[in-house]
């Protein structure tokens, strides 16, 4: 009998009237195996040390702490092999008691126990000291001391296992030879009625046919439940590796918190072992798993969130640092091209929101969803817990924070390279939803008629949009910028479902520059999850097609995101020319960067040197002064009004709604009795509109149903002529609504 390996040790057993064969393909297996494994047991627990137990091809294991705890010495488990130094100084450290005998001693309760006859073995691939065993229905996680010991795990389970050969699917559909049907009693009965030979055998032939028939539905019918009972299986196997990639998920997530919240869990894994952990173990069948092979990745793997990410990136001079974040990685582009900008003047902003007056106090959403479900979210109204300190006319501004790349598509077309204007048009297109991650507060819904106004001379633009519907709520905006004017219309069919608000924006954005060339697209579907339970996080996925009079097209696919998904976030696309054929290909994250490489490299399995990628946009850094509302630099200063702006303003500007104003300044009391009388004024709006109101600074186009910029805004802003425009944030009088 070949020696036992290193770190296990055979008890000899005099008696071996009872023992399997100690061998099994060259493995010794004794009369079993045993040893300490970690198991992992649920999130509040963690890992724990378990007695496991190999015999009759069944997986046994025991607690070692607390009650029903097994007593482990070198007479039970006489003949086994025991795996692992942690389990030998057990048995060498453990006395049996003088009056329990080695049958009582094995007739403790084990916790759980798997037969190997229906189960799988897997390696895990991310921890070499990681095994696990599934049935089907569950899974055991299981932890050795060493690699060492989880491989002699492995061997001989893989062993014992193979005592048992499962029937092939060929052989379980197999048709049975051996039956046959016999005629007999019918010959006899039809010769008594006095039939005629031919008619007797005409008739055995017909039950033959009809019973093979019969024969060959049944077996059909056999071959239609093994594959059901093989689809369950795996349909539980994903059910299990779907709950196991949320657990993995959860923990990664858990770990970045910090040390400080970490130590209530350690505390309440470590403490000793009792009957409703027991229990708990009985029940809990979703348990960890983190093999890597089940992650899914759509990009390739130097297209990852670190891939691109630069260590020290520097700023233009620009007065806007958050516009031009450039590093190592620009260097390849024209230096004229980018430093496109950088004699703009500077414009001192804030960099953070004032300090709040009182402590703000939170909100049940679940007491506001259940009343609401399946409503249109531009009608219900939320305390103003759930708003951002902007409204939606400056959420529009917003999508304007990279208007830089707007600055060099103009730049390269002036230059004849058609090409590169599109890409940079795309990557602007990609930008305006980096500023959505992590934003889970709804903007103020504008009054109708509330404008807003966004002179900006650091960035070279000047912008301007105008509540112009009530339902539908509607935004127009204008905005006009170095050798560009970009414009369109919001419209968002929204809706509430119970777990999540899906947005569906209705509207296309134009981009005309002053070469004359015109593009346009529409934005992709926004939807919010975790409304009731976890963290709220939204997401963007659809497609996008940039379209208009150029040489090229674009079209962007922005992925959805899976449960599973462990790289969410991304968008691929391509540009075409007039005849079809892919000349480039865009990828990146929409709230990271986005990258494009010449050619089609969109092919499955395609790959390509880093160094062949060209960086388009990557995202600012955030704000050294984070707020609740996880407002980006840019955002902060959309609210500001800066010296000498507040008398220039008109009355309708979102600058000057109170509500807002004051959760900015964090008065949230006053803020709730201002919102709430706003959103009561509101509902004269339909009236108003009803009553032929129009909008004062935009007009449906003729040849088209959207709104188009009349102009005339900003010459009544250079002579102060306000008188057109109502205080819509005051009390409306008799005089106004007649009117």
């Amino acid at each position: 009998m070949p020696s036992a390996p290193s770190g296990s040790d055979p008890i000899t057993n005099s008696d071996s009237s009872n023992q399997m064969d100690p061998n099994l393909n060259g493995i010794f297996v004794g009369n079993g195996l045993c040893g300490v494994l970690q198991k992992w047991v649920n999130y509040g627990k963690g890992w724990k040390p378990r007695w496991f137990v190999l015999e009759d091809g069944v997986v046994s294991y025991y607690k070692i702490h607390g009650q029903n705890k097994i007593v482990i010495d070198h007479d039970t488990f006489k003949g086994f092999r025991i795996i692992g130094d942690d389990s030998n100084k057990r048995i060498s450290r453990i006395k049996k008691s003088s009056n329990a005998s080695a049958s009582q001693i094995r007739d403790s309760t084990p916790v759980g126990e798997v037969h190997l006859k229906v189960s799988s073995i897997r390696e895990s691939r991310s921890d070499d000291k990681r095994f696990s065993i599934f049935t089907g229905t569950k899974r055991l996680h299981m932890r050795a001391e060493t690699q060492e010991d989880r491989q002699q795990w492995l061997e001989a389970l893989h062993a014992v296992k193979g005592m048992f050969p499962r029937m092939s699917n060929s052989e379980l559909n197999s048709p049975a030879d051996n039956i046959t049907v016999s005629t007999e009693k019918l010959r006899q009965r039809l010769l008594e009625e006095g039939v005629s030979e031919e008619a007797i055998q005409d008739s055995e032939q017909i039950m033959r046919n009809e019973f093979q028939l019969l024969q060959n539905q049944l077996i059909l019918v056999r071959q239609k439940h093994w594959l059901m009972i093989d689809t369950l299986r795996h349909l539980e196997t994903d059910k299990v590796d779907l709950e196991n990639t949320v657990v993995d998920e959860t923990q990664r997530q858990m770990k970045e918190v910090g040390q400080s919240s970490r130590f209530p869990l350690e505390k309440y894994s470590e403490r000793s072992a009792s009957e409703s952990e027991d229990d708990n173990e009985r029940v809990d069948n979703v348990e960890e798993e983190t093999d890597e092979d089940i992650a899914f990745f759509d990009t390739q793997d130097y297209l990852s969130s670190n891939s691109f990410r630069s260590s020290g990136s520097d700023y233009l001079t620009s007065a806007f640092s958050s516009d031009e974040e450039i590093s190592s990685e620009l260097d390849a582009i024209d230096p004229s091209i980018r430093s496109v900008g950088a004699t703009f003047p500077k414009v001192k902003r804030r960099k953070k929101l004032p300090d709040p007056v009182e402590k703000e106090k939170s909100v049940s959403l679940w007491s506001m969803i259940k009343d609401n479900i399946g409503k249109d979210l531009t009608k219900v109204c939320l305390p103003v817990f759930f708003n951002e300190p902007i409204s939606s006319l400056q959420k529009c501004y917003e999508d304007l924070e990279y208007s830089y790349l707007l600055d060099r598509a103009y730049e390269w077309g002036k230059r004849g390279n058609s090409l590169m204007r599109i890409l940079n048009v795309a990557a602007f297109a990609v930008s305006g939803y980096a500023s959505t991650e992590g934003r889970s507060c709804k903007p103020f819904n504008p009054l109708l008629g509330e404008t807003y106004e966004a002179d900006f001379p650091d960035k070279g633009l000047r912008f301007f949009s105008e509540k112009v519907s009530h339902h539908p709520m509607i935004v127009a905006c204008h905005c006009e910028g170095t050798g560009w004017k970009f414009w369109g219309e919001s419209n968002l069919k929204s809706k509430f479902w119970g777990r999540s608000i899906q947005l569906d924006p209705v509207g296309i954005l134009t981009l005309e520059f002053d070469d004359g060339e015109v593009l346009r697209w529409s934005k992709v579907t926004t939807s919010i999850y975790n409304l009731i339970l976890g963290k709220l996080y939204l997401d963007h996925y659809g497609t996008m097609r940039i379209k208009g009079s150029s040489n090229y097209s674009c079209k962007l696919k922005f992925k959805e995101q899976s449960i599973m998904d462990r790289n969410p976030h991304q968008v691929q696309g391509s540009v075409q020319d007039v005849n079809g054929k892919t000349v480039a290909t865009l990828f990146g994250k929409w709230d990271e960067s986005m990258h494009y490489v010449d050619g089609d490299s969109s092919g499955k399995g395609k790959r390509f040197d880093k160094s062949e990628a060209n960086l388009l946009w990557k995202r600012s850094k955030p704000s050294k002064f984070p707020t609740r509302y996880n407002l980006t630099r840019f955002a902060i200063t959309l609210n500001e009004i800066i010296p000498g702006l507040r008398d220039q303003l008109p009355p309708t500007d979102s600058r000057l709604r109170p509500d807002q104003r004051c959760l900015e300044n964090g008065e949230y009391e006053m803020a709730n009795a201002e919102k709430l009388r706003l959103e009561q004024r509101q509902r004269q709006a339909r009236k108003m509109q009803e009553r032929g109101w129009k909008p004062q600074w935009f007009a449906k186009g003729k040849e088209s149903d959207s709104y188009q910029y009349i102009g005339g805004y900003w010459e009544a802003r250079e002579h102060g002529n306000w008188d057109s425009c109502p205080d819509i944030f005051g009390q409306i009088s008799s005089d106004q609504l007649a009117d």
